[in-house]
């Protein structure tokens, strides 16, 4: 009896939700004008993608330097985490499809335009997920 309980334990600790990953990337908008927000294209994984999203990486690079009032906000269809800085991680859009879409959306606070234009010349994404 003892042997079959410790036979089931270890096979228990076996069985584990699968950890994945994804990643894509494109280049992003171009912000002319202030309290406009641009959206990059949809950033997606395989369609097949099955489970929950864990952790979200991402990283964007601009033409020149990060203009003053820059907000940017990573999004699926239902949720939006505010990112802080051009890298880093967030947790905020844990639990969400691992193969929803994802999207930049980027703004320059204040009203007028924005000289020179800001272009995102590249914003990508790592999603974990757990099958």
């Amino acid at each position: 009896m003892r042997r079959a309980a410790l036979l089931i334990l270890l096979c228990a600790a076996h069985v584990q939700a699968a950890d994945m990953s994804w990643s894509d990337s494109s280049i992003g908008p171009g912000l002319a004008n202030r309290g406009v927000a641009a959206s990059s294209r949809a950033l997606q994984g395989d369609s097949t993608a099955q489970g929950r999203v864990t952790l979200v990486h991402w990283n964007y690079r601009l033409n020149g330097p990060m203009p003053a009032g820059l907000q940017v906000r990573l999004c699926t269809d239902t949720r939006c985490v505010a990112l802080e800085g051009a890298s880093g991680a967030t947790r905020g859009l844990s639990n969400v499809s691992a193969n929803a879409p994802l999207r930049f959306i980027y703004q320059i606070d204040g009203k007028g335009q924005v000289f020179p234009i800001t272009r995102v010349t590249s914003n990508q994404v790592t999603v974990n997920y757990t099958q």
